[in-house]
C-alpha cells in the first residue's frame, strides 16, 4: 500500500472561509504505556488518516500499521483490554482454510506498548483439514507528525525509509529516528515500506510472527519513570459490580499514564490524557495526584516536586510566568494550533488554579502521611505560591483571583473550563476578561486555609495573615457572587470585566461544596440545585444546566458531562453530608462507565438519560481523550466517598463517615494506604463501617 500525505478533513465556516476539523477519537482504541501510545481501529489497524499512529511523546512514530493477508485485510471480530499497555485484536482471514461456513483460520494480534515502542505478536492458527499458505505483510508509514498538527486536522507529508539491506526499515527527522524490525520477515520499499512473512500451515497448525518498533527521541521532555507503581492496588469488593469493573480498568489505565520529566525519573507524575495531552499538565496532574491520595501520598509527592522544579520566578506575558506561579503545560516546543491563534510556549503558565491547587494538594497529602521531611522540603515553593496569591493573582485589586491573557496568543479562558466560549451568561451571552471564575475564589479560600494550617504546623510565620485572608474573601464572595436565578439563589459563574455576576448555572458552584467558605444553609441551595434534573438528568452532571441560553449537550464546556467534575462534586457533596445526592450523580458516573467499557473518556454529552433501566446510554464527545488521568481517578473517588475515610495523621485522628444509609450497596477495600500502613475500610448494606490496619497513634473516629 502506497503511503502519501495525509489531509487533514476541511469544513467551510458560515463566511465561506476554510478551516481544518479536529480528528475524532470516540471509534478508536487505545494501547497506552506512556510516553508511547497507540490509537487503531477496533480491528487493531493503523491506518493512515485521522490521529490513528502510534505516538510517543509529542510526535507520531508511525502513520501506519496495517496488516494484510494476501492483500486482504482480515475480518475483526473484536478485541480486549488485557493489561495497561496490551491489547488483544481478533480476526479471521475466512477466504483461507476449509470452504465451509465456519472459519478455520483465526488471527490474534497481540500489540504491546512500552516506553520506547511497540511490539505485536501476530498468532494465526488453522483449524482446516488442508494445507494454509499465505502472504503476510504489514505495511508501514511515517510522518513524524507533531501532535499539535495531528489535533489541528493539518496535512503531514511521509518519511522515506531507509534499510540499507540491514534487515530492517527505519526512519529519521528532527533528531528522531523510528526502526522497525520483523523477526523472519523481509524488508520491501519498492511500493510502500513493509515487512512481509510466507506462511505455510498443515491442517490444523499455527504459527506466531513477531515485528516491533523502537522510537529514540533524545529531546522528548517527558519519559517513562524510574520507580515502580507509586500507589497501592487495593483488592476492592461491590455490590455493585460495575465499580469493581471501573475501578480494576481505570488503575489499569491510571498505571498506563505514568510519565516523569527528562532528567528526574524518579519523580513521578500523571499524563494528563491520550493523545492530546500525554505530558506534563498542571491542573491535571493535581487533581489526579489529589484523586488517588486514598492509595498513597508518593504520586502527589512526585507532582508536586515536579511543579515546585518549575514554578515561576520572573514576569513573562509571553507565557504567563509570573513569580509562584505553578506552569500549566510542558511541551518540547512553541504549541501552535493552525487556524485559531493560539500559540503557547514550550513551558506555559497560563492557567488561574493550579497554584491554589498545589497548595492543597501539598496540605492534604500531608494530613495522609506524607513523610514531614518531604513536606518541609517544599514549604518555601508554597510560601512562593503563597507571595504569587498575594501579589500576582488579583492584578485590578478587588479582591477576587482573575485571569486575562494579556499576550493575546494565549489560552482565553485559564480555569478547568478553558474553552473559548466557556465563561457564558444565563441568557448565552460570552463573557470579556478578565474573569473571576466562582471556583477559583473557592480554591483560593481553601488554599489559605491550608497554607495556614501548614505555616502554624512547621512554626513558620504568616498563618494569622492567610486565616484572615480566607476569612475577608469568604465575606467578599457572599456579597458579590450569589444571585437569584428562575430555581433558587446560587453562586454565579464568574465576574466579568465590569465585575457583573455571570449568572448561568454551572457545575463550578459544585467545587465550593465540603472546603468550609459556604454555610450549611447555603451548602443545601446548592446540592438541591446541582440534584435537579436540569443538571443531573443525563449521566453525571452537566457542566452547563440545560436551562441556559448557552447549553449545548456536545459543547466542551456548556453542557458536556465530564467524569472528573462530576467526581468533584460528588465527593464535596459526600463530605458535606448530602449523600442521596452524591449518590445520584455516582449513579450516573457508573452508567456512563457501563456504556463506555469501563474506561471513562474525558468528557461525554449531557444529553438526558433514558429512564427505562437498561436503556440508553451516553453519547460520545468526538475528540475526547481516552483514557484520561482524571477520569480514570474518578473511580477512586467514587469508592473513597462511599467509603467515607478522612484521615489526619499529623493530628493523630482518623474520620470514618461513609456516605449515610450506604447507597451504593456494600463496599469494602483492602490496600488502602495512611501514612504507609495497608488499611482495610468496609461498610454494609446497612451504612456501618468498620476500619482495620491503622498504624499506631492513630486515634478512630467513627460517625
Amino acid at each position: 500500500m502506497l503511503v502519501g500525505a495525509t489531509p487533514g478533513p476541511v469544513g467551510e465556516f458560515a463566511a465561506g472561509a476554510a478551516y481544518r476539523l479536529q480528528p475524532p477519537l470516540h471509534e478508536l482504541v487505545s494501547t497506552v504505556m506512556a510516553p508511547t501510545g497507540a490509537l487503531s481501529g477496533a480491528d487493531g489497524q493503523i491506518r493512515p488518516f485521522g490521529v490513528q499512529g502510534l505516538f510517543h511523546a509529542d510526535h507520531r512514530a508511525l502513520s501506519q500499521a496495517t496488516l494484510l493477508v494476501d492483500g486482504r485485510e482480515p475480518e475483526a471480530i473484536g478485541h480486549v483490554h488485557e493489561e495497561a499497555g496490551r491489547t488483544r485484536f481478533v480476526s479471521l482471514a475466512r477466504w483461507l482454510g476449509d470452504p465451509h461456513p465456519d472459519p478455520t483460520v483465526r488471527l490474534e494480534r497481540v500489540r504491546e506498548v512500552g516506553a520506547h515502542g511497540m511490539s505485536e505478536r501476530v498468532e494465526i492458527t488453522s483449524t482446516a483439514s488442508v494445507a494454509v499458505t499465505a502472504s503476510v505483510t504489514v505495511e508501514l508509514g511515517c510522518d513524524f507528525a507533531p501532535i499539535e498538527v495531528v489535533k489541528s486536522g493539518g496535512d503531514t507529508a511521509p518519511a522515506e525509509p531507509d534499510d540499507r539491506g540491514s534487515g530492517r526499515l527505519s526512519w529519521r527527522r528532527g533528531g528522531i529516528s523510528v526502526t522497525a524490525v520483523g523477526e523472519g520477515a523481509r524488508v520491501e520499499t519498492g511500493d510502500g515500506p513493509r515487512l512481509r512473512w510466507e506462511l505455510s500451515l498443515p491442517p490444523g497448525g499455527s504459527a506466531t510472527l513477531r515485528w516491533e518498533v523502537v522510537v529514540d527521541d533524545p529531546a522528548a521532555v517527558v519519559v517513562a519513570p524510574a520507580r515502580t507503581l507509586e500507589w497501592s492496588e487495593p483488592e476492592f469488593t461491590a455490590a455493585d459490580r460495575r465499580l469493581t469493573r471501573l475501578l480494576h480498568q481505570s488503575l489499569e489505565d491510571l498505571r498506563s499514564l505514568r510519565l516523569a520529566e527528562t532528567g528526574a525519573p524518579e519523580d513521578t507524575f500523571l499524563g494528563a490524557g491520550v493523545p492530546w495531552f500525554l505530558t506534563l499538565f498542571g491542573r491535571d496532574s493535581l487533581w489526579a495526584a489529589r484523586m488517588l491520595l486514598p492509595l498513597g501520598t508518593d504520586l502527589a509527592a512526585g507532582t508536586l516536586r515536579v511543579l515546585a522544579r518549575r514554578q515561576g520566578t520572573r514576569m513573562d506575558p509571553a507565557s504567563g510566568e509570573a513569580p509562584g506561579k505553578i506552569m500549566h503545560e510542558l511541551r518540547r516546543r512553541e504549541f501552535t494550533v493552525e487556524g485559531n491563534g493560539l500559540r503557547l510556549p514550550a513551558a506555559y503558565y497560563g492557567t488561574i488554579d493550579a497554584t491554589p491547587l498545589w497548595i492543597s494538594l501539598l496540605h492534604d497529602a500531608w494530613r495522609w502521611g506524607m513523610p514531614e521531611r518531604e513536606v518541609a522540603a517544599l514549604l518555601p515553593n508554597m510560601e512562593a505560591a503563597l507571595g504569587w496569591l498575594a501579589d500576582f493573582a488579583d492584578p485590578d485589586g478587588d479582591g477576587f483571583v482573575e485571569y486575562i491573557d494579556t499576550a493575546g496568543s494565549g489560552l482565553a479562558n485559564q480555569g478547568w473550563k478553558d474553552s473559548g466560549d466557556s465563561i457564558r451568561f444565563r441568557d448565552g451571552g460570552q463573557a470579556k476578561p478578565p474573569i473571576a471564575l466562582v471556583e477559583v475564589q473557592g480554591y483560593a479560600y481553601e488554599a489559605a486555609r491550608k497554607a495556614a494550617s501548614l505555616l502554624e504546623a512547621f512554626g513558620r510565620p504568616g498563618a494569622d495573615r492567610w486565616n484572615e485572608h480566607a476569612d475577608a474573601l469568604s465575606e467578599r464572595f457572599r456579597a458579590r457572587f450569589w444571585v437569584d436565578g428562575p430555581h433558587g439563589r446560587f453562586p454565579a459563574l464568574a465576574l466579568d470585566t465590569d465585575k457583573r455576576p455571570v449568572d448561568a448555572l454551572t457545575s463550578n458552584i459544585g467545587h465550593l461544596l465540603g472546603i468550609g467558605l459556604l454555610s450549611e444553609e447555603e451548602s443545601a441551595e446548592i446540592a438541591g440545585l446541582l440534584a435537579a434534573p436540569m443538571m443531573s438528568g443525563g449521566y453525571g452532571l452537566r457542566t452547563m444546566s440545560s436551562g441556559d441560553g448557552g447549553f449545548s449537550p456536545l459543547s466542551y464546556h456548556c453542557g458536556s458531562i465530564w467524569a472528573h467534575d462530576t467526581a468533584i462534586v460528588l465527593a464535596g457533596l459526600a463530605g458535606a453530608g448530602f449523600a442521596a445526592q452524591a449518590a445520584g450523580l455516582a449513579e450516573g458516573l457508573l452508567a456512563a462507565g457501563e456504556a463506555f467499557g469501563y474506561r471513562l473518556p474525558e468528557l461525554y454529552a449531557g444529553d438526558d438519560a433514558d429512564p427505562r433501566p437498561g436503556l440508553g446510554r451516553p453519547m460520545p464527545y468526538p475528540a475526547a481523550c481516552r483514557p484520561q488521568a482524571w477520569s480514570a481517578a474518578a473511580a477512586v473517588t467514587i469508592a473513597h466517598a462511599a467509603l467515607g475515610l478522612y484521615p489526619d495523621v499529623p493530628a493523630g485522628r482518623v474520620l470514618l463517615r461513609p456516605m449515610a444509609g450506604a447507597p451504593l450497596g456494600a463496599l469494602s477495600a483492602r490496600g488502602l494506604r495512611v501514612a504507609g500502613a495497608e488499611v482495610s475500610v468496609a461498610v454494609d448494606a446497612a451504612g456501618h463501617a468498620t476500619v482495620t490496619g491503622l498504624p499506631p497513634g492513630l486515634d478512630l473516629d467513627v460517625r
